[in-house]
Parts: structure tokens; sequence; C-alpha cells
């Protein structure tokens, strides 16, 4: 058993890209799924399926890759808000990763959404995590 889902999900994911895999299995949540959804919405993986196995299911995600260089698309992922130290932030003090070319996934009250589409609705949360 882990404390930290959303910590293990990003392990994951980095260590399966590390590894060169196409494809990583992730055991499913809402949240996860979430995340994922931004993760291809912004171009980080090529493609996902949520796949249900009578329990919690399981997110299937298909990682992107440079097709010369063979490098992963997502160079750096980095946990902020852990279950020991919840980082949050108002509207007006939303990070910015690598100075607008990352993203950073900000947990509202309207749901899960990156850190411009928090900047533009005007509404802060909780900085779940930050990827490059």
């Amino acid at each position: 058993m882990y404390t930290d889902p959303i910590s293990d999900y990003l392990t994951r994911l980095r260590n399966a890209m590390m590894a060169g895999h196409r494809v990583v299995e992730i055991p499913g949540s809402n949240t996860k799924r979430e995340i994922t959804k931004i993760l291809f919405d912004k171009g980080y993986i090529l493609n996902y399926k949520f796949e249900d196995d009578g329990r919690q299911g399981i997110i299937k995600i298909a990682l992107k890759y440079d097709k010369n260089t063979k490098v992963p698309a997502i160079n750096n992922m980095k946990r902020v808000s852990t279950p020991g130290l919840r980082q949050y932030v108002d509207a007006g003090n939303l990070p910015r990763v690598i100075n607008g070319l990352g993203i950073a996934i900000i947990s509202t009250s309207s749901g899960m959404m990156t850190d411009k589409e928090a900047r533009s609705r005007h509404i802060g949360g909780e900085v779940i995590c930050y990827v490059s």
C-alpha cells in the first residue's frame, strides 16, 4: 500500500520513460484520470485508455517520444503538494513552469486544470505537480 497515489503515478510514468517503454499501466482513480486527460490535451502523452477491471480500474498510457532521437516528450515531472505538506496558491500567485513552457497542474474548486487555465479564470487551488 502506498500513501501518495499521485507520486506513485508520476513515478511510474517517469520510470517507464527512462526504460523506454511504449505503454505503462497504472491503477486508476478520478484524480489520475483528470491528470492523464490534461497530459494528453497538452501533448505530453500519445494516447490513453481507461479500462474497468471491476475494482478501481486501470489507466493505460501510450508514452510519446521523439521519432529521431527517442527522447521522451516529458523532460521533468515534480510533485509539489504532498499529503504531509499541501501547497495552496491564490489566483495572483499561480506558478509559471520554465517561464510558461511547462505546465503546473492545479486542483481547483472547478476541477483539475493547468496554471494557464486557472490564471485566465482567476481561481487558485492546490498545486499538484509541475510538468515540462
